[in-house]
């Protein structure tokens, strides 16, 4: 069994592309007991991959609006990932894919990372790129998504 990062965001559309350029690192400089899909701008259509895999854990990572410094990664409670957090650029709610992944996955955790600006053509700021790198050497070095603070409602 393996466990999977899920990446989700738009990279056309500056700091939502946080995810995919999470993918790009990890495909790059793989973390040892984590596979990557890249579920870009409709992460919807890549479900069938996360099956596939019977994986024990999902970590699901996108731009979420917590109102932190751009950049800071949290783990999201499952629950307040919809209602609060999200930037909607996708193409259905992710709390729509987290009850469909809920179906075959044991463990889903929503990491977020804190975009400062979501416009279309736009390079992603130097705030995010340097909190996504962060985030890949946490994961390569085996730190584990436990050591992100957690925040919820």
């Amino acid at each position: 069994m393996t466990n999977v990062i899920f990446t989700v965001g738009n990279d056309m559309r500056a700091d939502d592309g946080a995810g995919p350029f999470l993918a790009a690192l990890l495909e790059a400089d793989p973390a040892a007991g984590w596979e990557v899909i890249d579920g870009g701008a409709s992460p919807e259509n890549h479900t069938h991959r996360i099956r596939a895999l019977s994986p024990k854990r999902v970590v699901i990572v996108d731009a979420a609006d917590m109102g932190l410094a751009p950049g800071e990664v949290r783990r999201i409670d499952e629950d307040c990932v919809a209602r609060h957090f999200l930037i909607t650029t996708h193409a259905i709610p992710l709390n729509f894919l987290i009850d469909s992944l809920r179906e075959t996955v044991p463990e889903i955790v929503f990491l977020g990372i804190q975009p400062r600006e979501i416009v279309f053509m736009a390079p992603m700021t130097d705030d995010v790129r340097r909190g996504v790198a962060a985030l890949h050497r946490t994961l390569v070095d085996g730190v584990g998504i436990d050591s992100f603070p957690g925040i919820a409602e």
